[in-house]
């Protein structure tokens, strides 16, 4: 196995008053992949991107990227790393090209004004790359921090909820551009509030609560785990009990006795052989029904199924 590009150990992080934003976090990160750290808000994400990218001082625990530990060799791996944080902080008064260029030269990479033009053509920012960036919108301004992240040509890149605050249209925009990214071999670590975002574009996930990691796996492996199966059957006749045939299946009665909802199965897929040998028991018992809803569990409901719903939406 190739060494990870980024190894995080025992990583602590305790503010003046007790506060512990990360608890012991140990990571890896493989080279090439694209990593969604997800959690609720104060989890520690932004704690822990800031700790490798330097902008947290750490209490504990190791961080090498690159094989460089960065408590002793920070400089060369910092110019490896780039970062969208999750704050809009540049120039307000800059123009969009300056920013890019400024940023750029910042970590020794020499003027190259057609990597600058094509990062913005890629972000669609070239049209407007002599105007301030006070004068864009909040999306624009969010593609800026990105193509200021890419204009020294990182080999890891942190995105911290890259698409806060982009309508969706400029949203799949952004996604094409880091699916493009990963193709050349960029490894990006995410967090996201948008977690469809990550079902569709992560190769691993990690949920971090309290500071501390609670889980990290490929999706699909994630998914297949944890993930069950939902059915909502709706009948013609309302139902006052389940008879004993159908309530031997993990299923309930909803609206006023005129649904079904069905919870079971292992894994993505893993219920429906048996929503199909529930249907048949509805069948032969005499009870009939008008539609079938059937789907799998998202990321999303593994999440809240995790975290539970109100700690998510805090």
């Amino acid at each position: 196995m190739h060494e990870p590009v980024l190894s995080i150990r025992g990583l602590t992080k305790t503010y003046r008053g007790g506060t512990r934003a990360l608890d012991n976090v140990d990571l890896d990160i493989r080279k090439g992949e694209i990593f969604a750290l997800l959690g609720p808000n104060g989890a520690g994400k932004t704690t822990l991107i800031g700790a490798v990218c330097g902008l947290v001082r750490p209490t504990g625990g190791t961080i090498a990227a690159f094989g460089h530990d960065l408590a002793r060799d920070w400089r060369a791996a910092r110019a490896r790393i780039g970062l969208v944080p999750q704050e809009l902080s540049t120039d307000m008064f800059e123009t969009v090209r300056r920013a890019v260029t400024y940023s750029q030269g910042l970590f020794g990479k020499r003027h190259d004004p057609a990597r600058i033009e094509e990062i913005l053509r890629g972000l669609s920012l070239w049209d407007k790359r002599d105007t301030q960036i006070r004068a864009l919108s909040g999306g624009m301004k969010r593609r800026v921090l990105i193509a200021k992240a890419l204009a020294h040509e990182p080999e890891l890149l942190f995105l911290d909820e890259p698409t806060a605050g982009v309508d969706v249209e400029l949203r799949k925009g952004m996604w094409d551009q880091i699916a493009a990214l990963k193709e050349r071999g960029v490894t990006i670590i995410l967090t996201t509030h948008y977690i469809e975002e990550a079902e569709e574009m992560a190769d691993r996930v990690g949920i971090i609560r309290g500071g501390r990691i609670l889980m990290v796996d490929e999706k699909h492996a994630m998914m297949e785990r944890l993930g069950t199966t939902e059915a909502v059957i709706d009948l013609s006749e309302p139902l006052a009990a389940l008879p004993p045939a159908i309530a031997a299946f993990p299923v309930e009665l909803a609206g006023e006795g005129m649904r079904l909802v069905y919870r079971g199965g292992s894994g993505a897929g893993g219920g429906a052989a048996e929503v199909a040998r529930l249907t048949q028991a509805l069948t032969r018992t005499g009870i009939a029904y008008t539609s079938l809803d059937i789907h799998d569990s998202s990321l999303e409901d593994i999440f809240v199924g995790l975290l539970g719903a109100q700690e998510v939406s805090a």
